[in-house]
């Protein structure tokens, strides 16, 4: 929905860097710029495997807030949450700054979000999120089915929580202005895959199809791809997910989509569906997960339309523009998986679909943590560590369980 843009070059020929970056994404961004603020003269590479603004990154939801509100949120977890937004709150008003300072427009706007619950076990879910909102002092206002309504034009929904520090705004545009406002001691590589990387007496050397790069230290912010280098696969599977935006509503419905100009809507349980209004005229539907295989597109297509036409009965007509997946790693805890691996390599990974100030805090942490200049301790407290997950084929065996009993507790959350 962007102007084309043109990509940096790839690699051609050998590399020698003093930090290496693998992916180009929110959490690898952070890790670059925030290493060049510590160290301003350090050669610092950045390669992304596909074009930046076409990954996971630039396809999200594009959500984001400096604080933190669990949806299965609990009274115990309350101060863990609150931990955790003290982390977020300082790296979400870095990106801003970053933004302002660059003159990056990704048509961020403050408009808040809703949480929903279309059923009475997502609304007993959903008072426990009120009750941590209200012990946290995260300002909100609880929203019946006819507030709702008004709001997003559907009833589909029993009750809701408006959160009012949410803001949203075009992930593509976000990421891509990021790349392209990078330091000067930053250079980016495009369309550069990393197909291996070794360790070396003085550092590590990464192979790409045209070159080499020798470097001393490595950060992997390539989330589930990092298990292709053969580590945290047994901390990570890939999950796949699926979206699409409407065709534009005639001007006769446009009352159908609420009196809000701008909304998103998250649901109460974590297979149910993402809602959002993007600009005037659409609709975007994000649901549906899919463990390590995606999904045939016409069963994708289908199921999302179904979802849609559930909330809007008198939009059915409509169809849509453009449909797409992506890939996220999921821990089994939720927790991410961050801190160093080996000597002079670092990763950060499991955003479990909550990326863009999770991913930069994240990543600017550990730019901290491979410069020496502070420790992993208040990650890790405030985050915790992902968990184990079973090998295969015990993980998809077990995913297939938990996902038809989670789908069967969603019901129509959905």
């Amino acid at each position: 929905m962007l102007p084309p843009r043109r990509p940096h070059p790839a690699l051609e020929g050998d590399l020698n860097v003093d930090y290496a970056v693998i992916g180009a994404g929110f959490t690898g961004l952070a890790i670059a710029r925030r290493l060049h603020e510590i160290q301003p003269q350090a050669r610092i590479a950045v390669f992304e495997a596909s074009t930046v603004g076409e990954g996971s990154s630039a396809r999200n939801s594009g959500f984001t807030s400096a604080e933190v509100l669990p949806r299965n949120a609990t009274m115990a977890g309350a101060e863990s949450a609150r931990r955790q937004s003290e982390l977020f709150g300082k790296a979400f008003d870095w990106l801003t700054r970053t933004l302002e300072e660059n003159g990056i427009d990704c048509e961020m706007q403050k408009v808040g979000s809703i949480r929903a619950a279309a059923t009475e076990a997502g609304e007993a879910s959903l008072r426990n999120v009120i009750e941590v909102a209200r012990f946290n002092g995260i300002k909100h206002t609880i929203l019946d089915r006819a507030e709702i309504a008004a709001h997003t034009g559907s009833d589909y929904y029993r009750l809701g929580i408006h959160v009012n520090d949410t803001y949203l705004l075009q992930p593509a545009a976000l990421v891509r202005g990021l790349a392209d406002a990078l330091p000067e001691n930053v250079t980016l590589y495009e369309n550069t895959p990393i197909l291996g990387l070794a360790r070396t007496g003085a550092g590590w050397d990464l192979a790409t199809r045209t070159g080499r790069v020798h470097t001393k230290a490595v950060a992997l912010a390539n989330n589930s791809f990092i298990r292709h280098f053969g580590y945290l696969k047994l901390r990570m599977a890939t999950i796949f997910t699926y979206a699409a935006v409407t065709k534009p509503v005639p001007e006769a419905d446009l009352h159908q989509l609420g009196t809000a100009p701008a909304w998103g809507l998250l649901p109460a349980h974590r297979l149910g569906t993402t809602l959002r209004r993007i600009g005037r005229d659409r609709l975007m539907v994000r649901s549906l997960y899919a463990h390590e295989a995606e999904v045939d597109q016409a069963e994708a297509i289908g199921k999302l339309h179904d979802r849609f036409a559930r909330r809007w009965p008198g939009l059915t007509q409509i169809g849509f523009d453009h449909v797409w997946g992506g890939t996220t790693a999921f821990t089994m805890n939720g927790a991410p998986w961050w801190g160093q691996l080996e000597e002079g390599l670092f990763a950060s990974g499991g955003c479990n679909g909550s990326g863009i100030t999770k991913g930069t805090m994240l990543g600017w942490h550990l730019a901290g943590l491979m410069t020496g200049t502070e420790t992993p301790d208040a990650v890790t407290r405030a985050m915790g560590t992902a968990s184990l997950i079973a090998p295969e084929p015990f993980r998809s065996i077990g995913f297939q369980i938990i996902s038809a009993l989670e789908s069967r507790k969603a019901g129509r959350e959905a």
